[in-house]
């Protein structure tokens, strides 16, 4: 029989601590943040009561609080759309003339809710499928920016204007349908590379939906802080006159939301909110900032390149951008 001898104190063992054992854990991390905010109650406290906080502070509440139902309503749809709803079934609905096809596809955004997280791997598996890119592109760009969730929530962030639903619904798919007709007349095909396979094929139908919730809620609701963020110190603290300054010229205040749209990417079920809160600036302007967001930001830029490829990205972005500024002006100085 073997006998074990406990080890004398300080003799190595010739065992190696876990590499786990010197990092900084998750649990370890949250609990040193609280213990600094306990320490440090009191500035925090002094620096939240001061009006300029005061007032970050309920903007930011306000926005983020109206806007998430629609958010997480909007991701629920979308997953049960990209995982449930076959592909094949859009190649069988769209006509086989691809100028008819860029019409319906982009008037089938209006029934089908979708974020844009979930609008670009949708628009490659059509393409997958077979469906003409001009369609599935006309469907990439329409399905985040005219659904019923997200005019529903526009709706409510303009409460007693109609007209700004309106505006959003025909300037959205005059872009997304214009942008399918552009890529059907002047794309290449060497353009456009076949998109890879979904990352959740193999998985079974509900891994892939609730996989689908996870990534989105954490993508989109990173956003949708950001959004809130920018739109509360915007509110707060940046000076009056600037804004004024900003708003009260036509072409600084539509360039300015359209490029302040493409960088905060704040997901298409909750930028109403965040547009509604700029008071200072234009109908139209804020228009501008809706149409925008939800065809081209940051995230969307990655996501079709990443899908599509860079070539096909650098193309397509620009030329969305300006289309839908420019379609969004228009729409706006007839309705608006």
């Amino acid at each position: 029989m073997a006998i074990t001898e406990d080890a004398p104190p300080g003799t190595d063992t010739g065992g190696a601590e876990p590499a786990g054992g010197r990092r900084l854990s998750s649990p370890l991390a949250l609990t040193l943040v609280l213990l600094s905010a306990v320490l440090a109650q009191s500035p925090i406290r002094g620096a939240l009561g001061t009006p300029l906080m005061q007032s970050w502070t309920t903007v930011f509440v306000a926005v983020t609080v109206q806007a998430l139902p629609f958010l997480v309503l909007g991701v629920l749809l979308s997953a049960a759309i990209a995982v449930f709803v076959p592909a094949s079934f859009f190649a069988r609905a769209l006509p086989r003339r691809p100028a008819l096809a860029v019409p319906v596809a982009g008037v089938a955004g209006a029934v089908l809710p979708g974020c844009e997280c979930a609008s670009v791997p949708v628009a490659g598996a059509l393409v997958r499928r077979g469906v003409t890119p001009a369609a599935a592109l006309a469907f990439l760009l329409s399905a985040p920016a005219i659904n019923p969730v997200v005019l529903t929530a526009t709706a409510v962030a303009f409460p007693g204007h109609p007209e700004m639903v309106l505006a959003r619904f025909l300037a959205s798919l005059l872009v997304a349908c214009v942008m399918g007709w552009l890529w059907q007349r002047l794309g290449r095909t060497g353009w456009l590379r076949p998109p890879a396979h979904d990352a959740h094929e193999g998985a079974t139908k509900g891994e892939a939906f609730w996989g689908a919730v996870r990534h989105d809620v954490m993508h989109a609701g990173g956003f949708l802080v950001l959004g809130a963020t920018a739109a509360a110190t915007l509110k707060a603290a940046v000076p009056a006159d600037w804004l004024r300054t900003a708003a009260g010229t036509p072409l600084v205040s539509v360039l300015a939301l359209a490029v302040l749209a493409v960088l905060l990417s704040i997901c298409s079920e909750a930028d109403a909110f965040v547009a509604a809160s700029l008071t200072q600036f234009s109908p139209t302007a804020k228009l501008v900032f809706l149409v925008v967001g939800p065809m081209i930001d940051l995230k969307l830029f990655a996501m079709q390149a990443g899908t599509f490829g860079r070539a096909f990205a650098l193309r397509f972005a620009p030329a969305t951008f300006a289309l839908a500024v420019a379609g969004a002006v228009v729409t706006g100085a007839v309705l608006l």
